[in-house]
């Protein structure tokens, strides 16, 4: 399929909907192995799967790794942007010993606000506006109020308020890592080719970095964990993001990437559903302002609307968590 649609049709729509499915699961599936592989070896390991998994993909298409910018070196952009890539998933698999997947996804999609707030130093046109700004500062104000839960709270233990801030934190780097790519050469470079680079140096480096912190890899992970690393790798990494960058390709960007509101959704059902995970009033408020700051970031009009398209939560190079 080559042509391009101007709109959603039930295939793109279904497609859509089970990524984000999958990627609110994805924190479930992390945690759940956590009580057997260690955190940093579990994303290097899975990082690494689903570099093997690309590269396959990539040779067996016979797909370009040469985008628009021809031989633009992209080496150090791609290195930073895997180094990034790297400290996000680092501080997503430890922040999940400490607190809940409901709320760790919630904290994750802040990151879309950390793109809004610096894409006007990448391109001028960029700037927010008013409503743009109001729907950045609810967002934060209902984020700051599902924090306050995690001080004292017993919901994971005396120490969740850990948790929410390496979510926080795993939020700031994935929005520093869509910069990068806005910002680079990898902006013009196939989306393969973006995620590879991600892939690889994170799994290269969180793997290293498991081993100097001295864990181990169990001696005989159970069946459950296995393949909860097993769906983290060949599921959402892999067949996941592939799929997405298919969508990318072949309809609209922007009614694309509203789709992404599902996911904190997808993701707080999951935890409260499979993990029996609480879910308060705060992380509702949360979950509430977070999707209808997206929106408003995402879809409001701007001064010099001619001049720009509205700002993508996700844009089309950057995948998806």
């Amino acid at each position: 399929m080559s042509d391009r649609k101007s709109r959603l049709d039930g295939i793109a729509v279904a497609s859509l909907v089970l990524c984000c499915l999958l990627w609110g699961v994805n924190q479930v599936a992390a945690k759940v192995a956590l009580a057997e592989i260690p955190p940093l070896l579990q994303a290097g390991v899975r990082s690494l799967g689903a570099t093997l998994l690309v590269l396959a993909w990539v040779a067996w298409r016979g797909l370009p790794l040469r985008g628009a910018g021809g031989s633009a070196p992209t080496w150090r952009a791609g290195w930073l942007a895997g180094a990034l890539f790297a400290a996000e998933f680092g501080c997503i698999f430890v922040g999940l010993q400490y607190t809940t997947a409901s709320r760790m996804v919630v904290f994750l999609y802040l990151s879309p606000f950390v793109v809004a707030l610096g894409m006007p130093y990448i391109a001028r046109a960029e700037r927010l506006s008013a409503l743009q700004l109001g729907g950045l500062l609810a967002a934060f104000a209902g984020v700051a109020l599902a924090f306050a839960d995690g001080f004292g709270s017993k919901a994971v233990g005396e120490r969740q308020w850990l948790g929410d801030a390496l979510g926080v934190v795993a939020a700031v780097l994935w929005g520093a890592t869509t910069l990068v790519i806005r910002a680079t050469a990898l902006t013009s470079a196939p989306p393969e080719k973006t995620l590879l680079y991600q892939l690889a140096v994170s799994g290269v480096l969180l793997t290293a970095a498991g081993l100097a912190v001295g864990e181990q890899w169990p001696a005989a992970p159970s069946t459950l964990a296995l393949s909860m690393l097993a769906f983290q790798t060949v599921v959402v990494t892999f067949a996941s993001y592939l799929l997405w960058f298919w969508l990318v390709r072949h309809y609209p960007a922007t009614q694309i990437s509203s789709f992404v509101l599902l996911t904190p959704v997808f993701g707080l059902l999951a935890g409260a559903l499979l993990l029996a995970e609480p879910v308060t009033a705060r992380l509702l408020v949360a979950l509430a302002t977070v999707s209808v700051g997206i929106a408003v970031v995402g879809r409001a009009p701007r001064p010099r609307a001619a001049a720009t398209a509205p700002l993508s939560p996700t844009p089309p190079q950057e995948t998806p968590r």
